[in-house]
């Protein structure tokens, strides 16, 4: 089942608003404001992500919430690949050119191959972990039958890390 919206806030829109218009190439398709149960008003702004699928930005101006933090991890004293949104990209040729996008865009950007998907990853400027995947191969039965295994133990056999992980900036891309 695909999901409606992912929501999460800000407390910049203007820098929230370029990030996912420009360097993540979401278009906005919906605004609504409203005042909210304590005494203030908010905006959610809703961007279609490519696929039907959208992503929400709460803009709020409440007196009582001064001061609330928007990274979904630090935030939380996590680090920040803990929480994270992950977006679909169709192929590898698509993930290359959204990379090449984030870099344009001053990024800096990680990119991990982990052996079945490979991803790139960015910040936004909330401070959020975005993600751009795609799958590389086919889980199969014996995917699923060790992910049931390494569900079930007490204390799972580790995997490697990741071999191949590539660091970019703008300026070594």
């Amino acid at each position: 089942m695909a999901f409606h919206h992912v929501a999460i806030a800000t407390r910049d829109l203007d820098a929230t608003h370029r990030f996912y218009t420009e360097a993540m190439g979401f278009e906005l398709v919906k605004v609504e404001a409203a005042p909210t149960p304590e005494p203030g008003w908010a905006r959610h702004l809703f961007y279609d992500t490519g696929n039907g699928e959208m992503l929400a930005v709460w803009d709020l101006h409440v007196p009582s919430l001064d001061g609330y933090r928007t990274e979904i991890s630090t935030g939380l004293g996590l680090p920040p690949w803990v929480n994270h949104i992950a977006f679909d990209s169709p192929d590898l040729d698509d993930l290359k050119i959204r990379l090449e996008r984030w870099l344009d865009h001053g990024l800096e950007c990680v990119r991990i191959d982990h052996g079945w998907c490979t991803s790139i990853y960015a910040n936004d400027p909330n401070g959020i972990t975005v993600e751009f995947c795609t799958s590389t191969r086919e889980l199969t039965a014996e995917d699923r039958a060790q992910a049931q295994q390494l569900l079930a133990a007490a204390t799972p056999e580790l995997g490697a890390p990741p071999a191949d992980v590539e660091f970019f900036t703008a300026a070594n891309a």
